[in-house]
């Protein structure tokens, strides 16, 4: 090889790692933000990054555009690992014409898509783009639509997550909204369809860009974001620890690691952490910490929909997606946004082949005309129809509360519920006592010589007769009613059994899930 050759390929990596130039990546970081490269450094093992198309340049001649070619056009993709684990990254390049798409650079994203299909890995994006190239036309529309193919595809194959470090408008936006997980940062996140000045042109409402797709909007009002995080690094490490619990495709069990706690051991402080006034609120989050491995409980979704807890944990090293109410929040009621919460949850759970374990203390699903009118029966039937396809093991823990349609949706043993227990405090009723008496004895009441005192006594008949766990243990609606203090190891002896588990559904090309 002659010298002129190897100085060539040295500049031309140089070009390429050099991105839009030292003047723009000043600007970058004076915004706060970190380069294409240095996100996927951080995000990946330490020398484990193997580019792709480092050398690819745009096709487009219009507007001046053929004197401007900068190798790696705006976008940098390829492979490396996280915790020694391979995964598919691509990340945009803001210094370098502000990380617009161009028919080249969704070529080098597709291509990268392409490859983790094939070979079963991850795939990570890391978005920062103003969006479509306008000096290309349709021909940068037609590479989102090459992209949003392949984020269909590959859903439910491989993992998908996506990182919004910067803005992300328009038809962009549908990329990461097909994916599995979004992440965002305060301050310098935002995702819109339309941007303000369209927004106030059309209805006169005057909003910012944060106000409108900001990070915190996301994450607490639309449900578009599941992780928030309060800056880039926190963000990319955050995405490090999620790809721990996931499994590199569908094909693979999700990763055993052992914490060396016990199995075994009991949770002494569960026996009084649920108050005996069923009206009275706790916070579930002890619960998990106390029967989860290390008490670690990584939350997605925390912001949203607080009334319904999700995310991963392990038992035993196994991992687990867990579902729980939240009595603390709304008294754990299921509304819209927690069934949509939980449907989507519980589903990619399932294509992953992570066991689902559900916390259930719900007093039903919300009333109100808002509710009703919003579609909580379309919504609620999301989560219902979650759960009755899901072929994963399925555990339930009643640990309180469990009335009306909510207990037959919350992974009931009816609906191919594998282990399902309730502590001796629970109870499992079509609505509370004081309801059903109202509604059972409402002529009896009214006509007693002292219907206070009447009331007090069918209450106490009602609960005796069927808000306890024991009826549902007779008809072996629950497999067994067990001390709050033993709930993690017979979890952990329900999870060996259940690892060899296979469950079929009946042979169609695709259900019609209520959308």
């Amino acid at each position: 090889m002659s010298r002129e050759e190897i100085e060539r390929l040295q500049r031309l990596r140089e070009a390429a790692r050099a991105g839009g130039g030292p003047e723009r990546i000043a600007a970058q970081h004076a915004r706060g933000k970190l380069t294409a490269r240095e996100r996927v450094e951080l995000l990946l093992d330490d020398g484990s990054f193997e580019e792709m198309d480092a050398f690819v340049t745009h096709r487009c001649g219009n507007f001046g555009m053929a004197e401007q070619r900068i190798p790696g056009d705006g976008c940098v993709t390829g492979t490396g690992t996280v915790d020694g684990r391979r995964v598919a990254v691509y990340s945009q390049d803001f210094t370098v014409f502000g990380g617009s798409l161009s028919e080249a650079n969704a070529s080098k994203i597709c291509k990268v898509m392409d490859l983790a299909m094939k070979i079963g890995i991850p795939v990570v994006g890391l978005n920062d783009s103003g969006g479509a190239r306008i000096q290309e036309g349709v021909v940068s529309l037609g590479g989102y639509s090459d992209l949003f193919l392949r984020n269909t595809l590959a859903s439910g194959v491989v993992p998908q997550i996506s990182a919004i470090l910067g803005p992300c408008a328009g038809g962009a936006v549908y990329s990461p909204a097909l994916t599995d997980f979004v992440f965002m940062v305060e301050g310098t996140s935002t995702m819109h369809i339309t941007g303000p000045d369209v927004v106030q042109a059309v209805t006169h409402q005057k909003v910012s860009s944060e106000e409108l797709g900001g990070a915190r909007v996301h994450a607490e009002r639309s449900g578009v974001c599941h992780f928030d995080c309060a800056s880039e690094p926190e963000c990319l490490l955050q995405i490090r620890e999620l790809l721990g619990y996931l499994p590199l495709n569908n094909a693979e069990e999700p990763p055993r690691v052992d914490s060396g706690d016990p199995a075994d051991r009991d949770c002494p402080e569960l026996d009084e952490l649920v108050p005996e006034a069923p009206d009275q609120p706790y916070d579930m989050h002890r619960v998990l910490q106390a029967i989860l491995d290390e008490g670690r409980f990584l939350e997605v979704h925390e912001r949203f929909a607080r009334n319904l807890l999700v995310g991963f944990g392990r038992i035993e090293g196994r991992v687990v997606g867990i579902l729980a109410n939240q009595p603390a929040v709304l008294a754990g009621v299921l509304d819209i946004d927690a069934s949509v919460k939980g449907a989507r949850f519980v589903r990619f759970c399932d294509a992953f082949n992570i066991p689902v374990l559900t916390f259930e203390d719900v007093p039903g699903f919300l009333p109100g005309v808002e509710q009703e009118h919003g579609g909580i029966i379309r919504h609620g039937a999301k989560l219902l129809y979650a759960y009755c396809e899901a072929t994963v093991p399925k555990l339930t823990v009643i640990t309180r509360k469990a009335y009306g349609g909510a207990y037959c949706v919350l992974s009931s043993k009816h609906i191919r519920g594998d282990y399902n227990v309730a502590w001796p405090g629970a109870e499992i009723a079509v609505m509370g006592a004081d309801g059903a008496v109202r509604i059972i004895f409402r002529k009896e009441i009214e006509s007693a010589a002292d219907p206070a005192a009447r009331e007090r006594e069918l209450r106490e008949e009602y609960r005796e007769r069927f808000a306890n766990p024991y009826t549902a243990a007779e008809r072996g609606y629950v497999d067994d009613v067990i001390l709050p203090r033993e709930t993690r190891r017979r979890l952990a002896r329900a999870l060996r059994l259940l690892e060899t588990k296979r469950d079929r559904n009946p042979a169609k090309k695709h259900g019609c899930i209520p959308l």
